[in-house]
């Protein structure tokens, strides 16, 4: 009999052993399954981690970055109000210096008017189908040239009786425009002067011719001496060269330079650029 439960206290002690390594082999199993799948998440939560200090950073750089923004738009506000400031104080400039230019047009245009209105009542004074008197601008100035041959005789600085009518006409208009001034100007040729000692060269017949002039405006056509001008140009100032008779013929002359005097024209301006 105790043969017999010796026998199967061996049988049941060798199934228990088995079953205990079996239980151990699978113990050791999860284990193993459990260790990798610690790694794995150990590995995985290392990135995350990383992600995340990677994304901590970023976002700080984003947080800087917005502020610098916020910073910068407010410069480009204060920079575009004082950019539109500083625009509308430009066109207020400009506008004024167009106000200026349109005054100075006008007064400009006025004057042009004057010079316009002088060379018609010129023209239509003087008789211009004389083709030895000619009414024109130049420059701006108004002036009458008449050929000496209507004026003078050669190498003489008396003026002749068909001179008179025509320096008639031209006093008319001078006494009508009491605040211009006219300037005589005498052209000579460059032929040289031989007289009887009186006058010198063509200086003194050019000045001589303009004084005469400017004696018969006065003492006989009632002119004012006082917007009256003398001057001799001598042979300096051609309209032709001097190498044939006919050219020498427009080469003398006598200039009458028609004007309003600056100091008016420029208050002229001045009112204009005065008006708001």
């Amino acid at each position: 009999m105790k043969k017999v439960f010796f026998i199967l206290s061996l049988v049941a002690l060798s199934l228990t052993s088995c079953g205990a390594k079996k239980k151990i082999a699978d113990l050791e199993q999860k284990n193993k399954e459990c260790q990798d799948l610690l790694n794995s998440t150990t590995v995985k939560l290392n990135l995350c981690l990383t992600e995340k200090e990677a994304l901590n950073q970023q976002n700080e750089y984003l947080k800087k970055n917005n502020t610098e923004l916020i910073n910068n738009v407010g410069n480009m506000t204060t920079l575009t109000k004082q950019g539109a400031q500083n625009v509308e104080k430009a066109l207020e400039t400009i506008k004024e210096k167009d106000l200026k230019i349109t005054r100075m047009q006008d007064a400009l245009t006025k004057k042009d008017s004057v010079t316009l209105a002088l060379v018609t009542s010129l023209k239509s004074s003087v008789g211009i189908s004389d083709p030895d008197i000619n009414v024109n601008v130049e420059k701006g100035v108004v002036f009458i040239s008449i050929a000496d041959k209507l004026l003078f005789k050669s190498g003489s600085y008396v003026v002749s009786d068909k001179a008179k009518e025509v320096l008639s006409k031209v006093a008319k208009v001078v006494n009508d425009k009491p605040t211009f001034e006219c300037m005589v100007e005498g052209h000579t040729d460059n032929v040289p002067f031989t007289g009887n000692g009186v006058l010198i060269d063509n200086w003194d017949l050019s000045v001589k011719r303009s004084t005469a002039i400017i004696r018969v405006l006065t003492n006989e056509l009632g002119v004012k001496p006082s917007q009256l001008i003398a001057a001799g140009r001598s042979e300096f100032i051609p309209l032709v060269d001097n190498k044939t008779a006919e050219n020498r013929a427009i080469n003398r002359r006598t200039r009458i330079v028609v004007l309003p005097k600056i100091d008016e024209f420029y208050d002229m301006i001045e009112k204009e650029m005065k008006k708001k």
